[in-house]
């Protein structure tokens, strides 16, 4: 189990965790709860934090932290979860699907705030996006079609392609209906799709070997904390196999994988944090609509040379082509690839460098 608590408060040789600190000094108590792993979730919740400060919410003069984290552990999330409404928090922040379904599971009271959450209507955690009912609302972070693009980017990488590796948790409540929009893509190019459920490095490590002993296949790894928190593995065998894959978030492509697809997690945070605000200010969940990404962004590997740049012989073509940026764009220092590739995936795709 791996529980972190911020702001504790020294009694002679005792030590009070955050949730006593905000009891005796009438702090709001902020939880937090995630199935990302520390070194992944740190980063995110700097900003988390630093916003709410701008918001004039400052660790240790008016709110303490309690900050949970499972490193992709479901079982150990809901025990978590558990724990973590027991502190009676102010408010709890719930980081994915399974954070969600877990803590609404101990609380239907506590005001709950939740980010990177797929499709909170269509699993019955919410109403409706405009309006939630109930005692949570938050930010989404990918529509199931996503899928769609995800696969879409990896034939552009391997025209060739003749099969394709799914690579998930089956613990994520998600997996069935990415899972079904992917078949039906791949189903319509004639792609052969075979759906991988990992527990573990080892379970990682035979799927992408499976997948490496055919020609003409590619990979995708689903969004999920236990394949995050392995994401090194997975791109050192994604890099000795040669095999082309996508992923959902940045972080992959800054450990040198090929290429994701998937929403800012900065941009997620910050507005999070403002959610957060206005909940401590007096608004109800329910009356605050639950807001979707208007903007998707595909990150490029920075790392070109050796066995990692992975990429074949059409992202040469691309580059060629990257004089078609708009003026706009290139003043942003967003890299495009070509324009009919944006407008053919979709009209909010950014391609970073």
């Amino acid at each position: 189990m791996r529980r972190r608590e911020f702001t504790v408060l020294l009694v002679g040789a005792a030590v009070l965790p955050a949730t006593a600190v905000a009891q005796q000094s009438n702090k709001k108590l902020i939880g937090f709860i995630s199935g990302f792993n520390d070194k992944e979730m740190m980063p995110l919740f700097a900003t988390f934090r630093a916003r709410l400060h701008d918001l004039g919410w400052i660790e240790g003069q008016n709110i303490a932290f309690d900050i949970r984290t499972t490193s992709g552990d479901y079982e150990k999330l809901d025990t978590e979860a558990d724990s973590l409404v027991a502190s009676s928090p102010d408010v709890i922040v719930a980081q994915g699907t399974a954070s969600l379904t877990s803590v609404r599971r101990y609380t239907r009271t506590i005001p709950v705030v939740f980010t990177q959450v797929s499709d909170p209507v269509g699993q019955r955690l919410i109403n409706s996006l405009a309006r939630p009912g109930g005692n949570a609302t938050g930010l989404t972070n990918f529509e199931f079609t996503s899928g769609t693009k995800w696969f879409e980017l990896l034939t552009e990488f391997e025209p060739t392609l003749s099969h394709v590796t799914l690579i998930t948790n089956p613990a994520n409540e998600n997996t069935a209906q990415f899972v079904k929009v992917i078949t039906a893509a791949a189903d319509a190019k004639k792609v052969a799709v075979r759906v991988a459920s990992v527990r573990d490095v080892e379970d990682i490590q035979e799927a992408i070997e499976n997948c490496s002993k055919k020609p003409g296949g590619g990979l995708i790894i689903f969004p999920d904390g236990l394949l995050i928190t392995h994401r090194e593995p997975i791109v050192e065998l994604t890099a000795r196999y040669r095999l082309p894959t996508v992923y959902p978030f940045r972080s992959f492509s800054e450990a040198g994988g090929l290429l994701s697809y998937g929403p800012n997690f900065t941009a997620m945070f910050r507005r999070t944090a403002e959610y957060v605000d206005k909940i401590l200010k007096g608004t109800r969940p329910a009356d605050l609509p639950v807001e979707q990404p208007t903007k998707l962004v595909c990150n490029q590997s920075k790392d070109r040379e050796g066995p990692r740049d992975n990429r074949p012989a059409v992202t040469a073509r691309h580059r060629r082509r990257r004089h078609r940026i708009a003026p706009a764009a290139a003043a942003q220092n967003i890299r495009f690839w070509h324009k009919a590739d944006i407008t053919r995936l979709s009209s909010n795709v950014c391609f970073w460098g």
